[in-house]
């Protein structure tokens, strides 16, 4: 009995991973609580809106944790159902080490240390904590799972685009710190400080705080600034491509178990069935 409502749980709260139904309202409860709770957290910032709402958003917060506190411990009771997790002792210990565990525990434990601490910039801090629940949607929508598929599969890739970009902003910020410092020297003070500079060209954003004043120095600077374009595009490029390919898969493992198939050539659903039966 205890083994089939916990059973019953797990499809509950893993629904929208394990493909089951059962669990599209319980996504949708706590994916929206999530949003209501962001959204306070961000209102609470204001000092009129705290203010004015305190009461309500003292409530929500109580409420929040205690769901949320409560989901957590369901989520280790019912883990064991998943065979990645089977052993109620180890496997209880190695679904509370997965990522979105560790976000679930350590988004909440900061809310129960302001029962041993009353520094109110502390409770203040605790409750815009909350802006971290939004990392708990990985429970309760598949697309973060695809990002995160898409993240692994090309980790070579934008590994070896990241390594590109710093590279080129070390060049860079040295050049430029060799050309401008001796004109700038309040500006352009060290390497590390011309990093910024770097950083701002590159990604084309430009606050223009920090800008060469030398030929040499604005030389440098059209050359990074052009090549931020393309360099920013790389790993842009590399995650579009990931998606597609992540997508136009999960959509073909879709059909495949709807016992449907699409023509490559023509683009028609075909019946599995259909298929063999041509061969």
């Amino acid at each position: 009995m205890t083994n089939t409502i916990r059973h019953e749980v797990y499809e509950i709260l893993e629904g929208p991973h394990i493909g089951k139904g059962r669990g599209k309202w319980a996504a949708i409860f706590f994916s929206v609580l999530i949003a209501v709770n962001v959204g306070a957290a961000v209102l609470e910032t204001d000092p009129t809106y705290f203010q004015e709402y305190f009461p309500f958003f003292s409530t929500l917060t109580i409420f929040s944790v205690g769901i949320f506190s409560l989901e957590y411990i369901l989520r280790l009771w019912v883990c064991v159902e998943n065979p990645a997790y089977a052993g109620s002792r180890w496997g209880r210990l190695r679904y509370a080490a997965t990522p979105l565990a560790l976000i679930d525990l350590v988004t909440l434990v900061p809310f129960y240390t302001v029962f041993f601490i009353s520094n109110p910039d502390i409770a203040f801090l605790v409750r815009f904590s909350r802006i971290l629940w939004i990392l708990k949607l990985g429970h309760y929508t598949p697309a973060l799972d695809t990002m995160a598929k898409v993240v692994r599969v090309k980790k070579e890739e934008l590994s070896v685009a990241f390594f590109f970009l710093f590279l080129v902003l070390i060049l860079s910020s040295s050049l430029m710190y060799y050309a401008e410092h001796a004109a700038q020297p309040t500006k352009f003070t060290s390497i590390l400080a011309s990093m910024w500079w770097g950083v701002e060209t590159l990604s084309t954003v430009g606050y223009g705080d920090i800008v060469p004043v030398t030929p040499l120095g604005k030389l440098i600077g059209s050359v990074v600034a052009i090549s931020g374009i393309a360099l920013f595009a790389l790993p842009a490029g590399i995650l579009a491509s990931g998606f597609v390919a992540e997508l136009r898969k999960e959509k073909e493992e879709k059909q495949m178990g709807s016992g449907e198939i699409v023509c490559p050539n023509c683009g028609e659903v075909i019946k599995i069935e259909e298929v063999e039966g041509r061969k």
